[in-house]
């Protein structure tokens, strides 16, 4: 029995051998009684989460030992087949019948080629159609676009951003440019370079450069235009294929070839003062040309009369008389009166001043032979 002292104090328990949270012995019942007295209860353990007294049989949750040790090897709640067996072996062959078709067969592009890996090293490299690799992660397989026409920027058209070129005759100008190109061989795209765009960018400021150091200002900001593009995607080319880059080069096109925004409307002007005079170099040369050929057409047609003219002077001089007079007076309102007298005719010059402009009449005086 314990003692309780009325007052504040400790409480001290008898020394029975027993705590408050031992368990009764076998077989002695156990009652609840008021504070006064009786039996003790029998002691309930704090940290026991299920309710009851201690000893007695009490419901507990099945353990995850005894949702193993059950039927279906780990898979409880899954319904067995009809022949009593588990589905457990046909969901895993599933599975592996599911992840061999997904990584081993692989449908390639019209405009692609894939790239296969054996363990992270490069095996080989297929063509479009249907495809198969051993599954991963033995083999894999990457898909590279071939057909695809990339482009590269390279500077800018806006002042903000300048690309300055220097040109043969120590001028600056301001270019801007696309680079047009593609993969031709996707292995050494893949896995030759670290950065294959920037490659790609740096080697062609690079041929740029050094293909306007070969023209003066005037021919790298107008007729040299063509002539730089070509010699560009050349130099690329080269030295692309020298990094064995995979890439193909298809293409070069300058959208911007000005001088320095500080002096561009200077530039502007001289360029158009020299286009004015190019201009007008042309027309004179072609008309130079026109002259030329028309006077040696005249040449050429004196000498085959005079030709004539030596063989039958006479013939020759009367046939050139009646060409030059058909020239002169076939354009002109003219009357002619033979000697003798009057001779009758048809108002001809009448009907020829009404269909063509009035011209000053012209009288020829003939000897009737």
């Amino acid at each position: 029995m314990s003692t309780k002292n009325d007052q504040q104090g400790p409480v001290v328990l008898a020394a029975d051998g027993k705590g408050p949270w031992d368990s009764p012995d076998s077989g002695e019942p156990s009652s609840a009684t008021g504070r006064g007295g009786g039996s003790k209860p029998d002691p309930v353990n704090p940290w026991d989460p299920t309710p009851g007294p201690a000893g007695r049989n009490r419901s507990r949750g099945p353990s995850l030992e005894d949702l193993l040790r059950r039927k279906g090897g780990g898979f409880g709640g899954l319904p067995q087949r009809p022949d009593g067996k588990s589905w457990f072996p046909l969901i895993i062959g599933a599975l592996v019948a599911l992840w061999l078709v997904w990584t081993s067969i692989h449908r390639i592009g019209p405009e692609q080629e894939g790239v296969v890996t054996q363990l992270g090293k490069y095996s080989r490299t297929v063509q479009p159609g249907i495809q198969f690799t051993l599954p991963a992660p033995l083999q894999s397989i990457t898909k590279i676009d071939t057909q695809q026409i990339q482009t590269t920027s390279v500077g800018s058209p806006k002042a903000s951003s300048e690309n300055l070129v220097l040109t043969k005759d120590q001028s600056i100008i301001d270019m801007a440019y696309d680079v047009r190109w593609s993969i031709k061989e996707p292995e050494l795209y893949l896995f030759q370079l670290d950065s294959p765009q920037e490659t790609v960018k740096e080697v062609a400021e690079s041929a740029m450069r050094a293909a306007v150091a070969n023209y003066d200002l005037t021919q790298a900001i107008g007729p040299g235009r063509g002539a730089i593009e070509l010699e560009v995607r050349r130099r690329m080319q080269q030295v692309l294929d020298e990094y064995r880059a995979g890439v193909l080069i298809q293409s070069i096109s300058i959208r911007q070839s000005d001088p320095p925004a500080e002096v561009n409307d200077a530039f502007r002007e001289v360029n158009a003062a020299q286009q004015r005079r190019e201009s007008y170099l042309n027309d004179a040369r072609a008309y130079a040309s026109r002259v030329t050929e028309l006077a040696l057409g005249e040449t050429a047609e004196f000498d085959k009369i005079y030709v004539q003219y030596r063989a039958a002077p006479e013939v020759t001089k009367r046939r050139l008389y009646y060409e030059t007079m058909e020239q002169v007076l076939g354009k002109v309102d003219k009357t002619i009166v033979e000697t003798g007298g009057v001779t009758p005719y048809l108002p001809i010059p009448e009907f020829q001043k009404r269909t063509t402009p009035k011209a000053e009449p012209v009288t020829v005086t003939g000897t009737k032979k």
